[in-house]
């Protein structure tokens, strides 16, 4: 292989989350020559409507997806957490490089240190939204769309009180000095995935190296937080979230089902994916333990 093809959206923090994945495969194999190749999704193009209401988080993938299967790149990066839950067949996630911050933040307009709460609080999913209205009754939650950078530019311009971001996407950004506070997981819990990244491939696709780019604690918990909003059947019209906590060898799984309800598991961190599927099962009310 001479050149290996890395597909991203063509977004500022896509681009930086996938250099970020190039830098480390460059460590790896500094022969090898790499290009981005950048692409704008159906996700980044349909900005006046939220994404329950045009197909979800999958459109930020199916452009990309399309590209991997047919060959015009050899391997993509994502935000976790836009990869839906049925992974597109044929392309296998093979890396889960380590995990940036996975808190929310509240982020206030440029110069301001007190929080207009009487403006709506902007955020882009139903998890914030259910969490948010929990935290501070009678605060309005609006819908925001676009990217980081485009959400901030509404803020600045008076549109929100404040919004409430990832704090990975802000810090890889370079705009952590934005974040006002931070919202613990017991506050705000994080959409599954938050702050990890993914690396896509096709599955007769063969890149050993690949390996080497893969944190065991970064894979133990996308693999728990997924399977349990699997579980739950979560999507992005949900507000099912997960986050998880690796302690050596033993991994605690918190969830949030649809009503807001929390509960948490702790098991073998070998056992990530049984662990979401138990806690899913637990409040359902079925089985305890699977057989």
């Amino acid at each position: 292989m001479d050149v290996l093809r890395i597909g991203s959206r063509e977004s500022r923090l896509a681009v930086i989350q996938s250099e970020l994945v190039m830098e480390r495969i460059r460590a790896l194999c500094p022969e090898l020559r790499l290009e981005l190749v950048t692409m704008k999704t159906t996700g980044d193009k349909i900005l006046d409507r939220t994404l329950d209401k045009v197909g979800g988080k999958g459109l930020f993938v199916k452009e990309l997806d399309a590209a991997l299967l047919d060959g015009r790149v050899d391997l993509t990066v994502h935000s976790l957490k836009d990869i839906p839950m049925e992974v597109q067949p044929g392309l296998p996630v093979v890396a889960f490089p380590p995990r940036e911050d996975p808190r929310d933040a509240l982020v206030l307009p440029e110069g301001e240190s007190i929080w207009d709460r009487t403006k709506p609080v902007g955020c882009a999913s139903l998890r914030r939204k259910l969490q948010l209205e929990q935290l501070y009754p009678g605060v309005e939650v609006r819908p925001v769309r676009g990217n980081v950078l485009t959400r901030l530019d509404k803020l600045d311009r008076g549109e929100y009180g404040a919004l409430v971001l990832a704090s990975a996407g802000l810090k890889r950004l370079g705009l952590e000095h934005r974040i006002a506070r931070y919202f613990e997981p017991s506050e705000l819990l994080p959409a599954a995935g938050q702050g990890i990244l993914a690396v896509q491939v096709r599955a007769d696709a063969d890149y050993p190296f690949l390996a080497g780019l893969d944190d065991p604690d970064a894979r133990a918990c996308a693999l728990a937080e997924r399977a349990f909003v699997a579980a739950l059947e979560g999507g992005c019209s949900s507000p099912v979230a997960a986050h998880a906590v690796p302690e050596g060898e033993v991994l605690t799984l918190t969830g949030m089902d649809e009503e807001g309800s929390r509960a948490t598991i702790t098991g073998p961190r070998t056992q990530a994916e049984k662990l979401g599927r138990t806690l899913a099962r637990r409040m359902r009310g079925e089985v305890t333990w699977e057989k």
